[in-house]
């Protein structure tokens, strides 16, 4: 590690990763983990470093909000849309596995994904066409995850695929009955959005992914349910498959993933979560996403509250979503990436140890 571990930097995480997947392999005594994550891991690599090439000769460049900080408008005309680099391998990879196994939960889980995709991906077409910073409208991006969600929940509720109790431990659960659709809703939109709005800074989005995604494919193993093996391996392709593209999108990134990638991450996160019962294990992963999240509702519903009372409108963070305001404070944005990347281990590793102990 570069000066003497002063830096938590993507060849850090990639080799604590790996490290952690070597530990599992040997407790499971299954190395395909291993496998399925260098796999893709090289696989992200060659795609996104041919894909950045792609992109600059489509002239599809990334074009920066007038409202976020001063200093990221040195970003502008960084290629985007590279979350197509990173989500199309990983359904070619799942629909392979579908077809091979026949699966409903399988299928339902590539239509979704397919959906969310799709969804960031008009999204960010339509921002580079227009040459502004947003491409659909946040309700037209909210109805169209809402369509697809609200699909995807009734279909596997009517087939017995979502567990209305939702798991805290092996003895311990919450049955909420049919409250389990909105639940699933409010898990669904409310992470893809979490990922979306967390993809602000150089390696940000992509880092959190890799490791939750490697946390959330450890839970699963932990059950020890046969029928779910296939999750977990799917949630390691995708810890590959972020890792691999941190290497161009860590600071300073030479491509962004963009709505592309950061709505179909959470929508994977999501779906999978529900279709393995992983909803609260996934709520802790999470963290990070969650409260960057929060951030941004707590700061838009104070503003509106105060502006109604006093007329004027005060705001608690110097800007949102949370990295912004840190930012803003004078905090480097390496330091922010890497100090949130550190909490999102622990994050990990506290779901882990709450799961194994509970």
């Amino acid at each position: 590690m570069i000066g003497k571990i002063k830096e938590f930097n993507f060849k850090s995480l990639l080799i604590l990763n790996i490290f952690a997947l070597i530990l599992n392999s040997y407790l499971f005594n299954n190395f395909i983990f291993i496998g399925v994550f260098t796999l893709f891991f090289f696989i992200s690599l060659f795609s996104t470093k041919n894909g950045i090439k792609i992109i600059r000769k489509l002239n599809l460049l990334q074009n920066i909000r007038t409202e976020g900080p001063a200093n990221h408008y040195k970003k502008s005309d960084t290629p985007t849309m590279g979350g197509f680099f990173m989500i199309i391998p990983f359904l070619i990879f799942l629909l392979i596995i579908t077809i091979n196994l026949g699966s409903l939960k399988l299928f339902l889980l590539f239509l979704t994904i397919f959906g969310f995709f799709i969804t960031g991906f008009l999204d960010d077409f339509l921002s580079i066409k227009n040459k502004e910073n947003t491409g659909l409208k946040a309700k037209e991006k909210l109805i169209l995850q809402s369509i697809i969600s609200i699909i995807f929940i009734l279909l596997s509720y009517e087939k017995n695929l979502i567990n209305p109790t939702i798991t805290i431990s092996d003895s311990w659960g919450i049955n909420v009955n049919i409250f389990i659709l909105p639940i699933s809703f409010l898990v669904l939109v409310g992470i893809s959005n979490s990922v979306n709005l967390t993809d602000g800074l150089d390696g940000l989005a992509a880092g959190c992914s890799g490791i939750v995604f490697y946390g959330l494919g450890t839970e699963i193993l932990i059950k020890e349910q046969q029928e779910l093996f296939v999750f977990s391996i799917l949630c390691y392709a995708m810890s590959g498959i972020c890792l691999g593209f941190l290497k161009y999108n860590s600071y300073p990134a030479k491509i962004f993933m963009g709505d592309t990638g950061s709505l179909s991450i959470g929508a994977i996160l999501g779906s999978i979560s529900l279709l393995t019962n992983s909803i609260f294990t996934l709520s802790i992963f999470s963290g990070i996403f969650i409260i960057e999240s929060l951030s941004v509702m707590i700061q838009v519903g104070f503003f509106k509250i105060t502006k109604n009372l006093f007329k004027r409108g005060k705001r608690i963070f110097l800007m949102s979503p949370l990295h912004h305001h840190f930012e803003l404070k004078g905090v480097k944005e390496q330091k922010i990436v890497e100090n949130f990347w550190k909490i999102n281990i622990l994050l990990v590793i506290l779901g882990i140890v709450l799961k194994i102990n509970l």
